[in-house]
Formats: structure tokens, sequence, C-alpha cells
């Protein structure tokens, strides 16, 4: 027999029901113009216009089909669907971890206005276009989930 004292049992209780927590993918909206965001995984979500101020975020999940996410962004309300030139903040969740990157697809549409994708944990790297324009290599970076990762248009 087992004798199991009242804090044990609660710690083990408590133990069994926590669920790992995951930070945000967040985009913030810095420039005066309105801008469009769609989710995109096994399915698409949006556009959510966001006003100069506004942001959107979701938590970060693993898609059941693609394995990621892609969070595209464009200045036409119908961008998606038009050729309309797209900045794509995209992430995949690997246990406790996060990759993310940046990039452009048909065009650059915020040329002159500093992107930035920073995480909340600064000991992780950043993506930084000071131009609004993607540089040559790799941008792909990979930090804790357990913070948020939060791409900034026009960012200071």
């Amino acid at each position: 027999m087992v004798n199991l004292s009242l804090p044990t049992i609660l710690l083990v209780a408590l133990g069994a029901t926590s669920a790992t927590a995951f930070g945000r993918a967040r985009v913030e909206n810095k420039c005066t113009e309105t801008v469009h965001v769609w989710s995109i995984g096994s399915d698409v979500a949006g556009p959510y216009a966001l006003t100069q101020g506004g942001y959107y975020a979701e938590e970060f999940r693993k898609d059941p089909v693609t394995g990621g996410k892609a969070l595209k962004i464009t200045k036409n309300a119908d961008g998606l669907y038009t050729g309309a030139a797209q900045t794509i903040f995209a992430y995949n969740l690997d246990n406790d971890k996060i990759w993310y990157d940046l990039s452009d697809v048909f065009g650059d549409a915020f040329v002159g206005k500093k992107i930035t994708v920073k995480s909340a944990d600064a000991s992780c790297d950043s993506i930084i276009w000071p131009n609004g324009v993607p540089p040559a290599g790799s941008q792909v970076k990979v930090c804790t989930a357990a913070k948020d990762v939060v791409f900034t248009l026009c960012a200071p």
C-alpha cells in the first residue's frame, strides 16, 4: 500500500492538469494606411483590417495538415486573391520552439518602410528590413514558443 500525503496528491493532480502555455504571433500596424491580414494554414481566416495602431494576434499552434501557419499582409482588402504584393510572416510550432521567417511574394508592398519581427525574448534573433525589402540570405529564426513574436509594420 502506498501512503501519499495531501500535498503530494495535490502536486500530482496539478501537474496532470497543467498545459503548456504558448506565446502568440502578433501583427502590429504602425503605418498610417490600413492593411489586411489573413491567417493561412489548412484553412483561410480573414481578412482582418488593421488601421494605424491596430493589431492581430493568434496563439502559436501547429496546423494539422500544413504544419505551419502564414500570416499574409496586403494593402488591398482583396489582395490575397488578386495577385497583390504580400508580406508573409510565417511560423511553425515545433514542441517548445517556434520557427519564424519573413518573405515577400508578388512584389514588395512596404518599400521604404521599416519592418521588424522580434521575439519578446530579447535573447532571440530578430528579422529587420530597414527599407521594407528582404535582404539576401535566410531569414529563418528560432526561439522559445513560450513568448510572443511580433511583426511590426512601419516600425520605429
